[in-house]
């Protein structure tokens, strides 16, 4: 459905296809409802300085943030799968809490920024590129077809955004950039996602 249907307002698929809007949703919301129940403090996230601002790089959240926050993803959602997505969100009892919510923090948005400095210290650690995603994703198999598809729906890739800040920013130079997007993404592995999918039509 993410891959045929336009489920979220259109300002929320400026910076992410509706695939991967609907993916990140239940890993955040995941990570708040285990944090809540644990009284954990702090939820770190990886965004890049292009996906993160400075100014939003440290955050408080709040019942009625998060219940907004939330409501834009989940009422789309439970629509087509109904019950089946309860877990993964939250729920009445998270939101009429005394616990505190916790703060969002987005090192990557404050600390020094290097693609070429990850990778290698990655490496060092037994880590190695998989050879099966594209050039804007270094874990997710639907990147490359849901970038494929919000291309065909809105005429640009949904990294635009993220990578033209970071050019920039100088976190990345503008060689780099173009080059993230002047690199094709397998065709055999969209056709396979496609068809794991059931989407072959698309």
């Amino acid at each position: 459905m993410a891959a045929t249907t336009e489920l979220y307002p259109r300002k929320t698929l400026e910076r992410a296809s509706t695939i991967c809007t609907s993916c990140i949703s239940f890993v955040k919301f995941i990570a708040l409802k285990i944090a809540l129940e644990k009284e954990i403090p702090f939820i770190g996230y990886g965004w890049s300085p292009g996906q993160a601002p400075i100014q939003s790089s440290v955050m408080k959240t709040n019942p009625s943030l998060i219940r907004m926050t939330q409501k834009v993803v989940y009422e789309p959602l439970y629509k087509i799968a109904g019950d089946a997505i309860r877990p993964y969100f939250l729920e009445e009892r998270h939101f009429n809490t005394d616990k505190e919510f916790p703060y969002n923090i987005h090192p990557l948005a404050f600390l020094d920024y290097s693609e070429e400095k990850i990778y290698t210290r990655m490496g060092e650690l037994g880590w190695k590129r998989p050879e099966d995603t594209d050039p804007n994703s270094s874990n997710c198999l639907l990147n490359a077809f849901a970038n494929q598809v919000h291309e065909k729906s809105y005429g640009y890739n949904p990294y635009v955004f993220e990578i033209s800040k970071m050019v920039r920013e100088g976190v990345l130079t503008r060689q780099d950039g173009l080059r993230k997007f002047s690199e094709e993404s397998s065709s055999v592995q969209i056709d396979i996602v496609k068809k794991r999918l059931g989407s072959s039509k698309i």
